[in-house]
Formats: C-alpha cells, sequence, structure tokens
C-alpha cells in the first residue's frame, strides 16, 4: 500500500506539467468544451503510455541496475523535479501573453500531449527499478487518470483563476517529484 500511494503522489506530480498547460487552455480557449475535455484524455492517455515505455526499458535492464536503482531514483526525479521548479520559476519571472494565438486544433492537442509527457518515459524507468512490487499497469492507469482528472479541473478552472494557478502548480509538482526522489534515496541508503 506504501508503494501505491507513492506511485500516487508521482502521478500528482507529473501531471502538474499537463494541468498547467490545460489551465492554459482553459483561459484561452474557453468556448472550446468539448476539445478541451478530449485534451484532458489526450494528456492522461500519453502521461500513462510514456512510463509503460520506460517501465518495460527499465525492467528489462533492472537486474543491472539493482545496486544503484536508488540514485537512479534521486537523479531522474530531482532532474525532472528541478526541471519543472526552474521552467515555473522563470515563468514566474517573465510572465508572457497569457494566450497563444494559434487556434485550439487537434494537432496542438496533439502536440501538447505529447510535449508534456516525455518527462514520464524516465519516471516508467523509476518505476521499474524503484517499485519492483508495483503493478505496472495499475502504475500507470493510475498515472493516466490522475493526469486526465487533473487537467479536466485544470482546463474548467482556467477560466475561473486563469493564470493564478498555472505556475504554482508546476512549482508544486517539481517539489513532489524530488520529494519521492529523495525519500527512495534514504529509505534504500538507510533502512533496507
Amino acid at each position: 500500500m506504501g508503494e501505491l500511494i507513492q506511485v500516487f503522489l508521482l502521478a500528482l506530480g507529473l501531471s502538474m506539467d499537463a494541468f498547467a498547460v490545460s489551465v492554459s487552455d482553459g483561459i484561452c480557449y474557453s468556448r472550446e468544451r468539448k476539445k478541451l475535455a478530449l485534451s484532458a484524455i489526450s494528456f492522461g492517455a500519453f502521461q500513462a503510455l510514456m512510463p509503460l515505455i520506460g517501465y518495460f526499458a527499465g525492467a528489462t535492464f533492472s537486474r543491472y541496475v539493482e545496486v544503484v536503482d536508488h540514485w537512479i531514483a534521486l537523479i531522474l526525479l530531482g532532474f525532472l523535479g528541478g526541471k519543472m521548479l526552474a521552467e515555473a520559476i522563470q515563468s514566474l519571472r517573465n510572465p508572457e501573453q497569457a494566450c497563444d494565438t494559434r487556434p485550439f486544433t487537434y494537432r496542438l492537442i496533439l502536440t501538447q500531449s505529447v510535449a508534456t509527457s516525455i518527462d514520464a518515459l524516465a519516471a516508467g524507468v523509476t518505476l521499474a527499478v524503484a517499485f519492483p512490487h508495483t503493478n505496472p499497469y495499475l502504475a500507470v492507469s493510475l498515472i493516466g487518470i490522475v493526469t486526465a482528472l487533473c487537467c479536466l479541473f485544470g482546463a474548467f478552472a482556467g477560466k475561473k483563476f486563469g493564470a493564478l494557478v498555472k505556475d504554482k502548480a508546476a512549482v508544486f509538482g517539481g517539489i513532489i517529484l524530488i520529494a519521492i526522489g529523495i525519500k527512495i534515496f534514504v529509505e534504500h541508503m538507510f533502512f533496507s
């Protein structure tokens, strides 16, 4: 059960990039309700697919990396969380124009979904080495569902709360990913 809670927190952290984009989409494309809902599903699907690919890549090599798996988790999650924090802080310091002028097309939705899910590929490797007892299909389903729900909420909250939430969500997500990496590292170094 402890691993499942950690996977849920991982899912929450990974979903924050997509959530921030969904808030922005909600601000800019508030009249496109069906496409906003579709984009939430697309974000969730790609956030589930990428870690699954990463999981199988990591599982293939896990027996070779068991000795350093906690280092891998710390480095990958620290890097992903740090990158997310840096981008959010940069965005807070230099706010750009609120809305993109491009139309909200299916191609844009697909591009956003892929772009925000690339980091989840590395998180899939972390699943394989740091959470070996967790069912990978359950884990990636949880990641996809959490992301889709967060994005759905973000898109419709974007109309109400706007830019107030977007960058702060990415800061929160970055902190969660770094904290999970540190927790895994500390548990493996001092309590196993």
